[in-house]
């Protein structure tokens, strides 16, 4: 008779037995806030979670999987109005809850342009924009073209707005009265001309210029499909 006793089931880590993919998703975000998408690893959405890495596995795939979920939180969560027909209050409403909601994760919009989402939360920002230029009579291929352009613009303007002051200017005024200072002294006639604006940004107005412009674009290319 063997005295070897039976081997005993391991307990879970701490804090795996609570943990879900909700939960995975939302300590991906505290890493992508903290550090940006490029720290994004089982390892270290683990680390945030008090868990083993491999415990992951039960509820993602991979760093994949995980990015694609956090595309997916972004866009599902968006509070999308309802449609009234005019395009350009449409795509302008549709811009703007997006931007509400990626500011609370600004490291994280970038995934909206690179991950190919098939579910229909991460969708949803997809369709209204389509039914809102097919409503307005643009065909198909144009709206998929448009589609592209205007979310593009979007995250673009987001980005800069999030890393505005090394590049665009700034909102502190020792730094603008230095930072216009030197684009006066450049010896470029035009920046020197344009310095007190160069070093000033305001996120508010930088966004609804450019949204305005891709609007303008919008509408003009709906103009001709018509």
């Amino acid at each position: 008779m063997s005295n070897s006793a039976a081997p005993r089931r391991g307990r879970p880590p701490k804090g795996a037995a609570q943990l879900s993919k909700h939960a995975i998703v939302e300590a991906t975000l505290k890493v992508i806030d903290a550090d940006g998408i490029g720290a994004v690893s089982m390892r270290s959405v683990s680390r945030v979670l008090g868990v083993d890495a491999k415990s992951l596995y039960n509820h993602v795939e991979g760093k994949e999987d995980l990015l694609d979920a956090v595309a997916e939180r972004l866009l599902g969560t968006i509070g999308l109005p309802p449609l009234t027909g005019d395009p350009e209050a449409d795509l302008r409403a549709i811009a703007h809850a997006f931007r509400e909601r990626a500011l609370r994760h600004p490291e994280a919009a970038p995934l909206v342009l690179t991950r190919q989402l098939a579910s229909f939360e991460g969708l949803a920002p997809v369709e209204a924009v389509l039914v809102a230029l097919r409503d307005a009579g643009c065909p198909t291929s144009e709206a998929v073209h448009l589609l592209r352009a205007f979310v593009a613009t979007l995250i673009g303007t987001l980005l800069r707005e999030v890393n505005a002051g090394p590049t665009y200017g700034t909102t502190d005024t020792a730094a603008i009265a230095q930072r216009e200072a030197a684009l006066t002294n450049s010896g470029l006639p035009a920046v020197a001309d344009a310095a007190q604006h160069l070093a000033r940004f305001d996120a508010e107005t930088e966004y609804e210029f450019t949204i305005g412009l891709a609007l303008d674009a919008v509408a003009a290319r709906l103009a001709r499909s018509r």
